[in-house]
């Protein structure tokens, strides 16, 4: 057999296969070809893709959810280790700690535990015990600690399948209890299934023997009850919610708000202390950057009380403010998946952020002596800047500027779209409810909840909170508030964050902008926008966005933004104090920037579809030759397509921004976009095929298949052309099934030469 003949899949199945399954690698053990991430979402004007998401050949498993191993082939042409740094790649992701390349001729192993690499011949690969026996000597658990370790994931015929960093965080921390630890913190961003990831780890070590008693702590309402309806459903027969201060010990998982574990009565003793110290032996602390990690909260004598339980915080936003640092609590995460991580990934929504700059904002406001406000109170004679605009003076055209472009901006993405309009306080977003409500009366008559305030003072808005939530209700759509909905609540398909509120804390900023993370493509959420009045948005170019923050400063004084301060009746709101509502001024946007996420996944860019799309043609092309080069020579066009989708070019929404070229063809929009020519419609293409008289060598049945796909190419392009199923439909499946149309050109081979010489023909003028 020549091995220089055959293709990389060959080498799998008939080198690596037999190699590997000779060693005891059943095929329980084996992911073949598995997606192990969805692929980047990219998006131009409306128009979205997926990037190739990651697919390692091989993935070896000791026991489901714990990936030993990952192998990738390469054929007989390239070395040996010619996959090698493919595999680590792979392997670093899953958390794997041992990688492998072969092209057939035998392997490669790289072990991550000792950096060291070593050649195997084809039947010298580990079998499953020899890999696992490694791994376990290199963590030197005792056969206690291993129990724990082995101890299988929940499953039944419901069960979400782990995401590969959640079953990386799982492992990582029923590794770290079994081995003593008794402080875990875990960063994952909003979005990212930290319930999910909680429960499989008290799943874990209460089936281990080794937890019997949990405490699952949270500070809204609806954080709670979430996650018992969802998640934590298969503990449904052992849990209880913990109400009225009563801790009733005949269960074993406690849901539970900090606040009703603590007194407000000093002459009344903390419901907490109803049970001896050491009754929790495992304590989860949901949203740990707030309340409980700070020094002297009130809620965090509940932690030191049970401070023999073993303790895991959950943020999506670790903090190492001076007095409220769950970073000094916690320690250093033992595993952080990044927002930019799950939008590399495509698990999360990618966003799109239009600033929109007012010009009182930017020059500020200076009241003429003895001015007075629309109430004729007389306004205080100093300077406003516009972190004073909403909180201490307010301006009535200006409100109405945000609230018209609001509106806009609806229009522009679709006024169903689930959106939050983060006011400064509970009086600003009373006062942009009624003016949105104003300016979409036809959506209002048609429901009035089209647009809802709801806020800690409102309980018929709270009351509407779940109905926002949910995917399947349309309403309410538009909601204004202040605090309440900054974290904790998850609706999946908010599409729009309005931002006109000062955010001064990164850890606030993170949060608002998780309420809209989450992708669902099956809704029609395939990005985020974020309208910001605040210039908050500067944030996402803050090296500390997305980084571990920085260590506090030994002796500064303690800060704790007010949000951070969870209130025990589930508001979330600052209370409001008087402030001036100022009318006549002359106010509007001075000028708008819109930008999205760059190809890097870290920086922001300009939106400019037509520039960018030059630009990365030309990194591809240099010359136009070079181009219809590559055109001519590929076998289908689909592949520059998605060749250029991998450097974030949709050919579709130049198309889109562009209606001079909505019936050109794809080459011709590259063309034009990137080397300046005229381009050509389909339909101008296709009839300079019929004017050479291309179709005279056919006869019959045969020349009316070949006119009728030229008539599929001038209606829908040459990617329909290329479509392996274009035969099964009309007008050709009146003419008979794929095999008889291909013997009327002498068969299947001389068809798609057939086919491959008009493709020719379409483009002959310019290639």
């Amino acid at each position: 057999m020549d091995k220089k003949s055959l293709t990389e899949a060959d080498i799998r199945s008939k080198f690596i296969d037999p190699a590997i399954n000779a060693k005891g690698w059943t095929e329980d053990m084996i992911l073949r070809e598995k997606y192990i991430t969805d692929g980047r979402v990219i998006f131009n004007g409306s128009v979205h893709a997926r990037k190739e998401g990651k697919k390692p050949d091989y993935i070896l498993y000791k026991m489901p959810n714990m990936p030993i191993a990952v192998i990738e082939a390469k054929d007989n042409n390239k070395p040996i280790g010619g996959g090698m740094q493919q595999a680590m790649d792979y392997a670093k992701i899953l958390d794997a700690p041992f990688a492998y390349s072969s092209n057939g001729d035998g392997f490669i192993e790289h072990d991550f535990m000792t950096s060291q690499e070593r050649d195997l011949t084809m039947d010298e690969f580990p079998t499953p015990d020899e890999l696992y026996e490694r791994w376990l000597k290199y963590k030197n658990f005792t056969p206690e600690q291993q129990k724990i370790v082995e101890q299988p994931y929940y499953f039944d015929p419901y069960s979400h399948e782990l995401r590969y960093y959640q079953a990386i965080a799982v492992n990582r921390t029923v590794e770290a209890i079994a081995a003593g630890e008794n402080r875990v913190l875990i960063v994952m961003a909003t979005g990212t299934g930290k319930t999910i990831t909680a429960f499989q780890i008290i799943h874990r070590l209460r089936a281990s023997g080794l937890k019997k008693k949990i405490l699952y702590l949270a500070d809204r309402n609806i954080l709670i009850d979430q996650t018992m309806t969802q998640d934590f459903k298969p503990f449904k027969k052992v849990m209880t919610k913990v109400k009225e201060a009563n801790i009733d010990s005949a269960y074993e998982v406690f849901m539970a708000l900090y606040h009703q574990l603590v007194s407000n009565d000093e002459c009344v003793a903390d419901p907490f202390t109803q049970v001896k110290p050491d009754f929790f032996d495992l304590i989860i602390v949901d949203e740990c950057h707030r309340g409980s990690a700070k020094d002297d909260s009130a809620w965090r004598k509940v932690l030191e009380y049970f401070s023999s339980a073993t303790q895991i915080g959950m943020t999506a936003t670790p903090k190492a403010e001076t007095g409220a640092n769950n970073l000094d609590y916690f320690g250093e995460p033992i595993y952080t998946y990044s927002l930019l991580q799950g939008i590399q990934d495509g698990f999360l929504a990618p966003y799109r952020v239009t600033n929109s700059y007012i010009n009182i904002d930017m020059t500020g406001f200076t009241p003429k002596e003895d001015e007075r406000d629309l109430f004729n109170k007389l306004i205080e004679q100093r300077h406003y800047d516009r972190k004073d605009i909403g909180r201490d003076i307010a301006f009535v055209e200006r409100r109405q500027i945000v609230a018209h472009r609001i509106t806009r901006m609806l229009h522009q993405i679709g006024r169903m779209t689930k959106t939050i309009v983060f006011c400064t306080d509970i009086d600003e977003a009373e006062a942009m409810r009624s003016l949105l409500v104003s300016m979409n009366a036809d959506m209002c008559k048609k429901d009035s909840r089209y647009v809802m305030r709801i806020t800690g003072d409102d309980n018929v808005g709270k009351k509407q909170l779940d109905n926002f939530i949910d995917t399947d209700e349309p309403y309410p759509t538009v909601v204004t508030t202040s605090e309440l909905l900054a974290t904790g609540v998850d609706c999946k398909t908010c599409g729009l964050i309005v931002i006109d509120k000062e955010i001064g804390s990164m850890t606030e900023f993170k949060q608002i902008v998780g309420r809209g993370t989450r992708l669902r493509p099956d809704k029609g959420k395939w990005h985020l926008e974020i309208l910001d009045f605040r210039n908050a948005t500067a944030k996402f170019k803050d090296p500390k966005f997305d980084g571990l923050p920085e260590q506090p400063i030994p002796g500064k004084p303690k800060e704790y933004p007010k949000k951070d301060v969870p209130s025990g009746d589930d508001t979330g709101e600052r209370p409001t104090h008087e402030k001036y509502i100022v009318g006549g001024e002359k106010i509007m946007v001075k000028t708008e920037i819109v930008e999205v996420l760059g190809e890097d996944g870290k920086t922001m860019r300009t939106e400019s579809v037509t520039e960018f799309t030059k630009k990365q043609i030309l990194k591809h092309y240099a010359t136009l030759q070079d181009f219809i080069h590559k055109w001519s020579a590929v076998e289908r066009k689909r592949a520059i397509v998605d060749e250029l989708k991998e450097c974030d070019v949709l050919i579709e929404a130049v198309r889109e921004k562009n209606p001079a070229l909505a019936n050109a063809d794809i080459f011709d929009i590259i063309c034009h976009v990137a080397y300046n020519q005229p381009p050509l419609t389909r339909r101008e293409r296709a009839n300079n095929v019929k004017k050479r008289n291309y179709f005279a060598k056919y006869e019959g049945q045969a020349r009316e298949v070949l006119e009728a796909l030229l008539e599929k190419y001038a209606d829908f392009g040459i990617l329909n052309l290329e479509d392996e199923n274009i035969l099964d439909y009309a007008p050709f499946n009146s003419i008979g099934k794929p095999q008889k149309i291909a013997k009327l050109f002498g068969g299947p081979a001389m068809f798609e030469k057939a086919l491959k010489e008009l493709e020719t023909e379409i483009y002959k003028e310019t290639a």
